[in-house]
């Protein structure tokens, strides 16, 4: 009896990274329902399993060992213990191919960029095509091939240049400082991006959560191979937007009720939504401004408030506790709103949130699932990145795809009040603001046609199925 086909997916350790590697494994069932999809679990040590908290009947998780990191790799710069954890984890990987090998006919490995030094020797070790899956922008997987590059010529840490814009093919010239965080220094976390970029010429295949409509300039350069000077481009496959649906928000279910009755109640397109993912953290100084500027600007709003980091705090307060709002907000402000302001406590629906008719708009980190959930919406943007690479998406959201304003920081890294009064009525009351609604708007329907049938991203699905037949 002839073994079924199957297909290893290999996430980063991250579960923003794992939903989108779920996300694509629950595309290729949908097109090839005959396939069985594998998921290799990674996780970390503070975490729980990722895999428990999935439901699929469909997909098949292996939650791989929890490896132990030596002394050195605990530190504070969060993605170094990353790469310990991946390189450690190779005898886990081969053991759990191994397995699947007995039982199925293995077509080929789709690994997460992170993790390509360590996988590709791996897949080539089994004769298999290994292809990375890259779940950010394409304008920003510019970047991280044309890395070598640039290491060439520059000759110091990008955070050293202050008025020398960097020219990447693609992609509007960057300043220094809105480069990906991992990048800005030339420290043992840029010298794994950029081992990361000499490798993926190995690869079989680049696949990117993105669409042609949405970044056709830095697609094109890419493919093109303008990107890689001195080895030739695997293909690229486009196969976006991957997104959660908005009825797979989660949730305790009575919170998620509440603010979606509250948003029943008010205007079509009349609420200004901000959250900033699991991972984005404010100072009390900055909720406070944050306060101070929506109030001032008039307009609706719903946020997601969550608990300052632990040395932000008082003593004895602990970041897993809810917010105290009376405490973290300027005095009187939640009186004052209580009429056209809604706080949610850590946490909220977001994708269901963003799909409700009475938001206009979304207050976002920029991190890459959140804005193409906010395009798959139709709902306009201000960015206001945090961290990791969400600097450069900003100024690929505002000055290519123009599907946001920016929210702009001061010397000190703070969003003083006045910012955020003025971008919140500068996105709902100005011309301005009725552009990028209207881009957006153009883009959320390009984007049901890339996934439909004959569209970009259902044919570059295509192409990536034949493609592993071939190897």
């Amino acid at each position: 009896m002839a073994k079924k086909e199957a297909i290893v997916l290999y996430p980063a350790p991250w579960v923003s990274h794992q939903t989108s590697m779920v996300e694509l494994g629950n595309l290729l069932l949908t097109l090839r329902p005959s396939l069985s999809v594998h998921i290799l679990i990674t996780t970390l040590p503070s975490q729980s399993p990722f895999s428990a908290a999935v439901s699929s009947s469909t997909i098949i998780f292996h939650d791989l060992p929890t490896v132990d990191l030596p002394p050195s790799a605990t530190r504070q710069d969060t993605e170094i213990p990353i790469f310990d954890i991946l390189r450690l984890n190779v005898p886990n990987l081969r053991s759990a191919l191994f397995s699947i090998f007995e039982n199925y006919t293995l077509n080929a490995v789709i690994f997460d960029f992170f993790s390509a030094s360590s996988t590709l020797k791996v897949t080539a070790d089994f004769d298999l095509p290994g292809y990375c899956f890259y779940p950010c922008t394409a304008g920003s997987l510019a970047s991280l091939l044309y890395l070598p590059t640039l290491h060439n010529k520059f000759t110091r840490s990008f955070e050293d240049y202050h008025d020398r814009l960097i020219d990447i093919p693609g992609v509007p010239p960057i300043p220094p400082s809105d480069m990906p965080s991992p990048l800005l220094k030339r420290n043992e976390m840029y010298e794994n991006f950029l081992n990361i970029s000499t490798c993926l010429p190995q690869s079989a295949g680049i696949i990117v959560n993105t669409f042609e409509f949405m970044e056709p300039r830095a697609i094109k350069t890419i493919a093109n191979g303008l990107c890689m000077l001195n080895s030739p481009t695997p293909p690229i496959y486009c196969i976006g937007p991957l997104i959660c649906s908005a009825a797979a928000g989660g949730g305790d279910g009575v919170a998620d009720t509440e603010c979606l009755k509250w948003l029943d109640s008010q205007p079509s397109k009349s609420v200004v939504f901000l959250c900033f993912g699991s991972a984005g953290l404010f100072s009390i100084e900055q909720l406070r401004e944050t306060a101070d500027g929506l109030e001032r600007s008039g307009h609706r709003f719903l946020w997601v408030v969550r608990n300052p980091p632990l040395e932000n705090q008082s003593s004895g307060s602990n970041e897993k506790t809810d917010p105290d709002l009376n405490l973290l907000l300027p005095p009187g402000f939640l009186e004052r709103t209580k009429e056209r302001g809604y706080l949610v406590k850590s946490w909220a629906p977001q994708a269901a949130l963003l799909n409700h008719d009475s938001i206009g708009g979304f207050v976002t980190h920029c991190g890459w699932n959140s804005v193409l959930e906010s395009v798959c919406a139709g709902v306009p943007m201000l960015a206001w990145p945090l961290y990791a690479e969400q600097r450069y998406n900003r100024v690929l959201m505002v000055e290519e795809m123009k599907i946001a304003l920016p929210m702009v920081e001061s010397e000190t890294g703070l969003v003083c009040s006045n910012e955020v009064e003025k971008r919140v009525k500068e996105l709902m009351d100005s011309n301005e603001g009725d552009l990028i609604r209207e881009r957006v708007v153009a883009m959320k329907n390009a984007a049901e046609m890339a996934v439909s049938e004959g569209g970009s991203s259902r044919i570059a699905v295509a192409e990536l199925f034949e493609s592993w037949k071939q190897k």
